[in-house]
């Protein structure tokens, strides 16, 4: 079994090493301290006649007391393992779901402190995820085309983002 926290290495790039994360297989168990892990396991109830499974309150969805839900569709450019990146975000005033809308994997990176090494998660193609209100975390980052997604996320007047850019970026390998 792989150990739950980073495995740090460099790789060299050049003349110069890079601190590397190896991507790990997206689980609940992993990601608590980070969000949600959306699904379709565990416990359901049916609905429709029995036609159709619900997987009830899978994500602690948070908006603030000034904010409201919205739902927008993101379209990001594919990317490729091994990934290179220096910059991660947080959203303070709200949660944030990324909903695939295809059954392609995509990569998930967070931090619980800019100061913290990086952890890199690796969806089945069949996962979305709920960032908690204010975490650390990496660009949307699909492996494969379109990278088109639902995003359910915190609407409001108050500024929202907070970035943080990394002395020295960091590389993600494959698991």
């Amino acid at each position: 079994m792989k150990p739950l926290v980073p495995t740090l290495a460099a790789e060299m790039n050049g003349d110069r090493t890079m601190p590397t994360i190896r991507a790990e297989p997206l689980t609940a168990k992993a990601f608590a301290p980070f969000g949600d892990v959306l699904d379709a396991t565990g416990d359901f109830r049916l609905i429709n006649a029995g036609l159709c499974q619900r997987y009830h309150d899978r994500a602690r969805l948070d908006f603030g007391a000034k904010g409201r839900a919205g739902i927008s569709i993101f379209q990001a450019e594919p990317r490729a393992l091994p990934y290179v990146f220096d910059l991660i975000e947080r959203h303070p005033e709200g949660s944030q779901a990324f909903l695939p809308m295809t059954a392609d994997p995509f990569l998930v990176i967070v931090a619980l402190d800019p100061a913290d090494a990086p952890r890199a998660f690796l969806t089945n193609g069949g996962q979305g995820i709920n960032l908690y209100r204010g975490t650390w975390h990496g660009v949307l980052t699909p492996l494969a085309a379109p990278g088109r997604f639902a995003v359910v996320d915190r609407i409001g007047q108050s500024p929202n983002l907070e970035e943080h850019r990394y002395t020295e970026p960091w590389t993600v390998l494959a698991p």
